[in-house]
């Protein structure tokens, strides 16, 4: 069931995207080759706490981590460990934040250090997709338009758009209704109101849009090792349009 949140709720959810946000631009600020994901991932822990919020991911469904860290033909769900970032990788982080029993739910992805062409060209046009799905959003709009626009787009870049993972609503859980994939038919799908929030995140490719998931059960990778790229934020339906919860 869809929920529509009131003001108060809303308000506790900006309380948990700001946080959300801060973690982001702290984790940034620390990533260079060398460091491990499990240093981020505990440096992220320690920030969410001190900033009043709790990590939304850990211990969810079982997953043993507060953020997933995932690197270069990791999709999502990358379980941060002892590996050590290099040169050239790129790096997925994903971040949960509750407040006041509220989620939030971002991602974006980094370059470590210097990157190719291909992991520059992919973060630009996977970055560039979220936001056009983004335009989609307000009052009154078909849900499903947000992702015909990020898979119209990405099909003129020939970059894959996965099918099996998609957003979802956000509230008192992490996930709730309403699935929201990145692909679609326009004007098809329920109608969005205004104080439903989303989490709309697009999850692309280099190469091929299939993918696997590794003997970890958490870990999804693409099929063809080829590298991918998410970017996510959870936003509220506004009359006329959509206001970002996990930004400034």
């Amino acid at each position: 069931m869809v929920s529509i949140k009131t003001k108060e709720e809303i308000e506790k959810m900006k309380k948990a995207g700001h946080v959300n946000y801060l973690t982001h631009q702290y984790l940034k600020s620390l990533i260079k080759p060398g460091i491990t994901t499990k240093y981020l991932n505990d440096e992220a822990d320690k920030f969410i706490r001190e900033h009043g919020g709790i990590p939304g991911f850990l211990n969810y469904e079982g997953f043993p981590a507060s953020i997933c860290a995932s690197v270069n033909e990791e999709v999502v769900h990358g379980i941060p460990d002892d590996r050590v970032l290099k040169e050239g990788d790129i790096i997925s982080l994903d971040i949960g934040v509750v407040i006041d029993g509220f989620h939030s739910d971002s991602a974006w992805t980094y370059p470590v250090g210097k990157v190719n062409a291909e992991k520059q060209r992919l973060m630009h046009h996977t970055e560039k997709a979220l936001f056009i799905g983004l335009k989609e959003i307000h009052d009154g709009a078909h849900l499903y338009n947000i992702g015909a626009r990020i898979l119209e787009y990405c099909n003129k870049q020939k970059l894959g758009v996965v099918r099996e993972l998609v957003g979802h609503g956000v509230g008192r859980d992490l996930h709730e209704d309403p699935d929201v994939p990145n692909y679609g038919k326009y004007n098809t799908g329920m109608i969005l109101k205004e104080g439903m929030v989303i989490a709309v995140e697009p999850m692309i490719t280099a190469g091929s849009r299939h993918i696997c998931v590794l003997d970890n059960d958490w870990t999804i990778v693409t099929e063809d090792g080829r590298p991918s790229a998410h970017f996510e934020h959870t936003v509220v339906v506004t009359k006329d349009g959509y206001e970002i919860l996990t930004g400034e």
